[in-house]
C-alpha cells in the first residue's frame, strides 16, 4: 500500500460526504458514485497505457478494443487504487446505517 491509496480514500470519503448533502442522496449512492470515478479513471489509464504500447500517438484513433481496459493491464497497485476507496466508502455507509438504526 502506498500514499496514493490513502489519498484516494480521503478524496472518495470527501466526495461521498459532499454528495450525501444533496437532497435524496444516501451515503450508499454517494459512495458508489465516488468509487465509480476511481474505477473509470483506472480503466482509462489502462486503455491509455495499452495504446502507447501499441505505438499510438496523439491525433490517431487509439488501437484499443472495446472493454480492453477493463480486463488487461491490471496489477495489485491499480486494484488497490479502486478497492481501498470502495472499502472505506462501504464502511462509512455501513457505520452510519448501523448508528441510525440503533438511535431509533
Amino acid at each position: 500500500m502506498n500514499m496514493s491509496h490513502l489519498e484516494h480514500v480521503l478524496i472518495a470519503l470527501g466526495a461521498q460526504l459532499l454528495l450525501a448533502l444533496l437532497p435524496r442522496v444516501s451515503l450508499w449512492v454517494s459512495g458508489s458514485l465516488a468509487v465509480a470515478v476511481f474505477l473509470g479513471r483506472e480503466i482509462a489509464q489502462h486503455e491509455y497505457k495499452l495504446a502507447i504500447q501499441r505505438g499510438w500517438e496523439w491525433g490517431q484513433t487509439q488501437p484499443v478494443g472495446l472493454f480492453e481496459g477493463v480486463y488487461k493491464g491490471w496489477h495489485l497497485d491499480s486494484v488497490l487504487d479502486v478497492l481501498t476507496p470502495a472499502v472505506a466508502c462501504f464502511l462509512l455507509a455501513l457505520a452510519v446505517s448501523i448508528i441510525r438504526k440503533r438511535s431509533q
